[in-house]
């Protein structure tokens, strides 16, 4: 049996070493992995929306970072129409309450949306021009990688008057 030279095991084990340097250790200090994190409906924090009649959520992550992942959630009241709108970034859209439907086009038209219930996921790619209307109460989860913005169609239609930019 010949045995391993003992530079190359040394090679192998400084190599390990370097690379959980170089791209982060998931273990603390003291040897035990980062807590996981668990957050109930009732621990949510909502926020406001520039969008009348909604709030977001927060749930992993930051939305406005670019290249990070972020995790939200949407609340909206029943009726909230949300008008034909764009963003710069993958949508990933898991609806868990109510019933939200979404359309795709540069105007809003009820006839082209489709009732997402609750479970249903759906995916929307970057750039696509789409519009959606909430059935009750809906709250949909939301994940991608940031930034998350939202670049409305019709000026007009901007809640607030305001339009955002994409962000370079």
């Amino acid at each position: 049996m010949s045995k391993t030279p003992r530079p190359f095991f040394v090679v192998v084990v400084l190599t390990s070493l370097a690379f959980a340097a170089a791209f982060g250790s998931k273990v603390q200090q003291n040897g035990t992995p980062p807590s996981h994190s668990v957050i109930p409906p009732r621990e949510l924090h909502w926020g406001p929306s520039t969008l009348p009649g909604a709030q977001i959520a927060v749930l992993s992550g930051d939305p406005d970072k670019p290249g990070k992942p972020f995790v939200i959630r949407i609340k909206t009241k029943d009726g909230t129409k949300i008008p034909p709108h764009w963003h710069p970034t993958d949508e990933h859209i898991t609806v868990l309450q109510g019933h939200f439907a979404v359309g795709v086009g540069e105007r809003f038209e009820g006839s082209r949306l489709q009732d997402l219930a609750p479970g249903t996921y759906a995916f929307m790619p970057k750039q696509v021009r789409h519009f959606a209307y909430s059935k009750g109460e809906t709250i949909a989860q939301v994940h991608g990688i940031g930034p998350f913005q939202t670049i409305w169609v019709n000026p007009a239609d901007v809640p607030g008057g305001k339009a955002d930019a994409p962000k370079k």
